[in-house]
């Protein structure tokens, strides 16, 4: 298979832009939607090697966490397309509203959670409670990352080693745990309408994402055989 040479590639996306039908994102063949609720909508994206989305739109801010190492061409209407290069886990803020295709220059699949914040207008205005918004806690075997506070959202990256723990945190608004490898914790809840709850385990999936709903405390305990790694978002 012939390969396109930067300049060709360059004025090849710029075609495409310029032909491009714009779709919703929920219209794109490569965003699926696996959960949505009245704060987020959370789409897996999956891109073949050397394969390109539709134009698509995003219409709220989100969030993206990457899956794997990547490097992609991202094309956004309107303007000079740019290759961006990403790490594995790697989470990325991108306010609305704009259309765009992205085409996966690498040999394996572009993969990666696309988190859209359907809350974004009215969490813009708010105030960020958070006592921290930057920094890095040392957990047992483990380390707990705030990246970044947007639209009044919390967003922490955990790597816990075999048996490594988080401690007890207790959680007024409702929480998003994203895992970006295959991973196993053990989650031991105490809800403030439940009197204490048996440690109940979970198999994650690299890319799977779980909901847990405000006021609530718990801690969790990888207890799997292999490092695990996973992103959440704090919700106000």
């Amino acid at each position: 298979m012939k390969r396109l040479t930067p300049l060709c590639l360059f004025a090849t996306l710029l075609t495409a832009q310029a032909v491009a039908p714009e779709v919703e994102i929920t219209a794109e063949p490569h965003h699926h939607l696996t959960l949505e609720n009245k704060s987020v909508r959370v789409f897996n994206v999956d891109i073949p090697a050397h394969t390109e989305t539709l134009m698509h739109w995003h219409r709220h801010d989100y969030i993206a966490v990457n899956l794997g190492a990547a490097e992609v061409v991202n094309a956004v209407k309107d303007k000079p397309p740019v290759t961006v290069k990403l790490q594995d886990g790697q989470t990325t803020f991108s306010p609305a509203t704009f259309a765009h295709i992205a085409r996966n220059l690498a040999d394996q699949p572009f993969r990666n959670v696309t988190i859209e914040i359907v809350e974004d207008e009215s969490l813009r205005k708010s105030t960020p409670h958070w006592d921290e918004d930057r920094g890095l806690d040392i957990l047992t075997n483990g380390t707990k990352q705030i990246l970044f506070v947007k639209d009044g959202i919390r967003v922490s990256e955990f790597e816990l080693q075999p048996g490594g723990v988080v401690p007890m945190q207790h959680h007024t608004g409702p929480q998003l745990l994203v895992a970006v490898n295959d991973l196993d914790l053990r989650e031991s809840d105490i809800r403030s309408d439940v009197h204490g709850m048996d440690p109940r385990p979970g198999h994650f999936k690299s890319g799977d994402s779980k909901w847990l709903p405000g006021n609530y405390a718990h801690t969790l305990t990888n207890t799997g055989t292999n490092p695990a790694k996973f992103v959440t978002l704090e919700f106000p």
